[in-house]
Formats: C-alpha cells, sequence, structure tokens
C-alpha cells in the first residue's frame, strides 16, 4: 500500500480516537502495524499529524480559546486565569514527557504494552462508572487550581501508548468531582497545549527522518485528521449527555486480547 494511502487511513483513525478514550496512540500503532508501517518514522508521524485533531478542538472551542486570549469574566475559565489553569494541568506531562521520551518510543510503542494498557484503562473505567456518583462541578468555570493539578497528574497516565489522554483526563476529572460532560470538554481544552508541545517536539527531533515526498502524506493525514477529530468531538460531547463511559470501556477490554493475539 503506498504511503499517501497509509496516511489517509492514519489520519482517520487519529482523528476519530484522539478525543474519545479509548488511545489514539495505541489505534495508530496497531493499524500501523497491520498496513506495514512502523518503525521510528512511524512513531514521529503517528504523533505529527495529531496537529490537525487539536486545530478541530480549537475550531469547535473557539469561543473558549477566545476568551482565553481576550479575558472575561476573572473568576471563570477565561483570560489570565484560564490559561493558567491550562499550564498547571500540563506541565506534570510536559516534564515527565520530555525526560522519558525516548523510553517511551523504543520500549512502550509496542502492540503488547498497547494490549495492557487497553485493558487497564478499560476497567479504571469501568470502576469509576460504578462508583463516582458525586458532581459539584458542573462547568468549566468552577474548575479551580486544585482540580487542573489532579488532572494533569492523572493526565501523565497517557505516557503508557494504549492508556488513552482522553481517558486520564476525563477520569482524573470525574473523581475530583466533575460532570462528565464537563470532564470531556477540559479534556479537549486541556490536550491543545501538550499535544502542540509534542507535536513540535518530536518534529524538531524527527525532522530528518522523513523523505521529501512524505510531506504530503503527512499534510493528507493533517487534513483527514481534522475533519475526523471535529465529528468526533462534535458527537462524542452529544453522546455524554445521554450515556455513560461503559460502552468505551468494554470495547478496550474487547480489543486488548486481540491485540495481543495479533501480535504476540
Amino acid at each position: 500500500m503506498g504511503f499517501l494511502w497509509v496516511a489517509l487511513i492514519l489520519g482517520i483513525v487519529e482523528g476519530l480516537t484522539e478525543f474519545l478514550p479509548v488511545s489514539s496512540t495505541g489505534h495508530l500503532i496497531v493499524v500501523g502495524r497491520l498496513l506495514g508501517f512502523d518503525g521510528p518514522r512511524a512513531a514521529s508521524f503517528e504523533v505529527i499529524i495529531q496537529f490537525g485533531a487539536i486545530l478541530a478542538v480549537v475550531v469547535v472551542e473557539r469561543r473558549v480559546f477566545t476568551g482565553l486570549l481576550t479575558g472575561g469574566r476573572p473568576a471563570g475559565f477565561s483570560g489570565l486565569r484560564g490559561c493558567t489553569l491550562l499550564a498547571i494541568t500540563t506541565l506534570p506531562m510536559l516534564i515527565l514527557g520530555a525526560l522519558l521520551h525516548g523510553w517511551i518510543k523504543s520500549i512502550l510503542f509496542q502492540p503488547l504494552p498497547v494490549a495492557l494498557a487497553l485493558l487497564t484503562g478499560g476497567i479504571g473505567i469501568l470502576i469509576v462508572e460504578r462508583f463516582q456518583t458525586v458532581t459539584r462541578i458542573d462547568s468549566i468555570d468552577r474548575i479551580g487550581y486544585r482540580e487542573a493539578l489532579w488532572i494533569g497528574l492523572a493526565q501523565c497516565l497517557a505516557l503508557w501508548p494504549g492508556m488513552s489522554r482522553a481517558a486520564a483526563t476525563i477520569l482524573g476529572g470525574r473523581l475530583l468531582g466533575l460532570e462528565r460532560r464537563t470532564a470531556a470538554v477540559y479534556s479537549f481544552l486541556a490536550a491543545v497545549p501538550i499535544l502542540t508541545a509534542a507535536t513540535g517536539y518530536d518534529l524538531l527531533r524527527s525532522y530528518d527522518q522523513f523523505r521529501p515526498g512524505d510531506w504530503i502524506g503527512l499534510g493528507i493525514g493533517l487534513i483527514v485528521s481534522f475533519f475526523a477529530a471535529w465529528a468526533a468531538v462534535r458527537t462524542f460531547v452529544a453522546l455524554l449527555g445521554r450515556f455513560t463511559l461503559r460502552p468505551f470501556a468494554w470495547y478496550r477490554i474487547a480489543v486488548a486480547p486481540v491485540i495481543y493475539l495479533l501480535f504476540r
């Protein structure tokens, strides 16, 4: 299969899974293996096309991001306060990710660790959905510095490919009393700084791995991931008004052994 077709497929996978609690990285690793596209170049490609999904969130939540730049109610999620909250959430993973970047890409970007992470995360979702029933924060305007820090620490679990950054942040928020939809929206917002940093960092480190013709494929992957992520985010938020996260948990649990059997 040609690289442009691979880029198209991976762009769809990235966009559909980046903001759902199912692990975009895990799906990209597995689909890449099935397509015969793996190794350091593939790992870098999978990180870089995240930028298309990032732009989709900025478009969907453009009013929130405009508020971050222009300011608003001092106690709300806007202006300096909102930017500080995102910075607090981002910093733990930024530091840990920079320290463990090489080890993660060489050791954990493999199907078996991904399968274990999918299984662990699925069980975690079921536990939280079963026992966490208290909701005390029903708007991102009510998120405080304490919640931002703890969600940031939970986000570090996503350094284990297959665990899912979305799942880690949403579950972290739920454990702190965030209403399900509020936790998801904050997860989307928190994705922008950390994924932008990861994309830029990986691009600088792996620029020389790409051939001249690869940049067209990267462009395709970015564009496709943008539109797929836009659709996924809009649909996911709508579904959270009526359903729990349990279907995603059972999906993860079902997929985990399949991945293990395919790649052991």
